[in-house]
């Protein structure tokens, strides 16, 4: 057995246990048979570069995680891994910029996973505005600043719901990932900016809206996450978009009103 087997079979069975799919399963999915997946595991088999990218796919993997996958095959990766100011992404990152900018007057983020910013609209202002100047040194984390103690916590009516529905995306996240050492130390940073107490009986689950004190009034905001599903680029695949939306005419016409646009009526 080559050591190129030996690391193989153990990532996939790793896959298959954080993903809690049997081996029957993953060889459906997969379009084999349990007996094959089992001599790959044990190291009796060495899978095709097709094979191990139907597996990978199978496991809903990023693209990050595929091409470990291949490399722990014996693979070249097939994903490559562009930086965003590289000419291949140009074309990509003018069309992020136009769509935040195309989301005036409401607030809209890029940003790569765990949360560290790549774009933002001036719109952001509203949800950065009072906080530290060390928090808005780049690299910004959006994350740490809407909870930070020093950023945005302190305007943050509803902060116990806000800050759990911000902590248990990552924990979710988290039950995704094979390296976790990372995100495991940033959501115990954020946990000790939360005030920990049981939910309510309003608690609403992932529908949390923002309420943000702002003025002599306060905001009400929705978040939108939208991701990049059919991008064949690592560094594409892991950014997001994140939108806030008006959760009432109030909040719209006072975006509004910031922006310098005309409010209706």
């Amino acid at each position: 057995m080559t050591t190129v087997n030996a690391r193989f079979g153990p990532a996939l069975q790793h896959w298959r246990g954080m993903r809690r799919i049997s081996q029957l399963e993953l060889a459906a999915r997969a379009g084999t048979t349990q007996r094959h997946l089992s001599f790959v595991e044990s190291g009796r088999s060495r899978p095709g570069r097709a094979m191990v990218l139907r597996l990978a796919e199978s496991l809903q993997l990023t693209l990050r995680e595929r091409n470990d996958l291949l490399l722990t095959a014996g693979y070249a990766p097939v994903y490559p891994e562009s930086g965003l100011d590289e000419p291949a992404l140009r074309p990509v990152r003018d069309a992020l910029h136009r769509i935040i900018e195309g989301h005036m007057p409401y607030p809209a983020v890029i940003v790569r996973a765990y949360g560290d910013v790549v774009a933002a609209n001036p719109a952001m202002s509203v949800l950065t505005e009072g906080s530290a100047p060390w928090l808005l040194k780049p690299p910004v984390n959006i994350l740490r600043v809407a909870l930070h103690p020093e950023g945005l916590a302190p305007r943050v009516v509803n902060i116990e719901a806000w800050g759990r529905h911000i902590i248990d995306s990552l924990v979710r996240l988290r039950a995704l990932r094979g390296d976790t050492a990372e995100l495991d130390d940033f959501i115990a940073e954020l946990e000790s900016y939360v005030p920990q107490s049981p939910p309510g009986p309003d608690h609403l689950g992932f529908a949390v809206p923002l309420r943000l004190r702002h003025g002599d009034g306060e905001l009400s905001l929705l978040t939108t996450l939208t991701s990049f599903a059919t991008a064949v680029d690592v560094t594409l695949a892991e950014l997001h978009l994140e939108a806030f939306l008006p959760a009432d005419d109030a909040t719209a016409d006072e975006l509004r009103r910031r922006a310098g646009q005309p409010v209706p009526g």
